[in-house]
């Protein structure tokens, strides 16, 4: 089968790679048939994961139909349209108990696909724990609609909740790319007062206020965002900040944005080591919470998605079929104009 493999520092390669096969009784082979790409790829690429293995299948955004199940699986069942979960967890240890799945002390927990073991950015990918990381995709949702239910969508989702946002509340969100976006889509589920998106590029703040995921959008390049964000909020500053930016000063926006005794989510994946200035920061009181995406909640999203509630698929700007995906690659990198998410069909 042809697979995107990452070879070390640099650009991905194509490959002929076998068929995976079950390795364990609750394994399901997925033949994959939409994938796409994430700046989390992008991130091994630049050698910035640390735990990443070269010559692993890349990809853990992805669609498809089961083929095959171990004899352990329950939930689902060959011919099952499913979405697949970022992280592999076993859905019994203390953490996957309480809901912290990231941190599933399984040695494959976590963050594995694409990553530590062969994603889906080829023609079929072996999913282990099935039955934690299969989502049933049902006949009304599109492939598309379902492709970031995983990841992408389960990461504004979880942004949302580790904000405890409030109705009525002053929402900022630091970066309009399609972390932030998800956010956004997240946050209006919980009706704040406002939403307010911060991006230095315009056609992604364009895009935020023309899909009503912000109500409020600011151009650092253009204006004081400190003031900006005093004049829209009432107490001084939002009442929670979203960082999804991961910018070289993204973090020390986010803290300066928030009231006093507010709550600042970290949600966005650096590559440097961030400064925590306590002296600046004392008396503020703030709440910090950071972290990789705890995708427990894949099941409410594609509620949501199949009543209409949300739409993740409007992030899709550009579509390729498989054998395009190199070049959907290097275009991604250089991130275009008007460029959010690629849907990569397989051939």
């Amino acid at each position: 089968m042809k697979a995107v493999v990452y070879k070390g520092h640099g650009d991905p390669v194509l490959e002929e790679r076998k068929k995976p096969e079950i390795l364990d009784p609750r394994d399901a082979i997925v033949k994959v048939t939409l994938t796409t790409i994430c700046s989390s790829d992008i991130h091994i690429l630049n050698g910035a994961v640390p735990r990443a293995k070269e010559n692993v299948i890349l990809g853990h955004e992805f669609v498809g139909v089961v083929e095959q199940t171990g004899p352990a699986v329950e939930t689902v069942r060959p011919g099952d349209r499913v979405a697949v979960n970022v992280e592999t967890f076993c859905g019994a240890c203390f953490y996957c108990q309480n809901g912290w799945v990231n941190n599933c002390t399984d040695p494959q927990g976590g963050w594995a696909l694409g990553c530590r073991i062969d994603g889906g950015q080829a023609e079929y990918a072996r999913i282990p724990y099935a039955d934690c990381g299969l989502t049933f995709i049902p006949d009304s949702v599109s492939d598309e609609q379902a492709l970031f239910t995983g990841d992408l969508m389960s990461t504004g989702y979880w942004a949302a909740q580790l904000g405890e946002i409030r109705e009525g509340d002053c929402v900022a969100v630091i970066g309009a790319g399609p972390t932030g976006l998800c956010a956004m889509m997240a946050a209006k589920l919980r009706k704040p007062g406002r939403v307010i998106a911060i991006d230095l590029k315009e056609d992604r703040l364009n895009f935020a206020k023309r899909h009503g995921l912000a109500d409020v959008v600011v151009n650092p390049r253009n204006e004081n965002v400190e003031e900006t964000i005093r004049e829209w909020s009432d107490h001084g500053g939002a009442d929670v900040v979203i960082e999804a930016a991961g910018g070289k000063d993204t973090f020390q926006t986010a803290w300066k944005l928030a009231r006093p005794a507010a709550v600042v989510c970290l949600v966005a994946m650096y590559e440097e080591n961030q400064t925590l200035p306590l002296p600046q920061m004392y008396g503020k009181n703030l709440v910090f919470k950071t972290g990789g995406v705890d995708a427990a909640d894949c099941g409410e999203i594609m509620s949501l998605i199949a009543s209409g509630t949300l739409d993740p698929s409007i992030l899709i700007t550009h579509r390729a079929s498989f054998g395009q995906i190199l070049e959907a690659y290097q275009a991604f990198r250089r991130q275009e104009a008007g460029m959010l998410k690629w849907a990569i069909r397989m051939d």
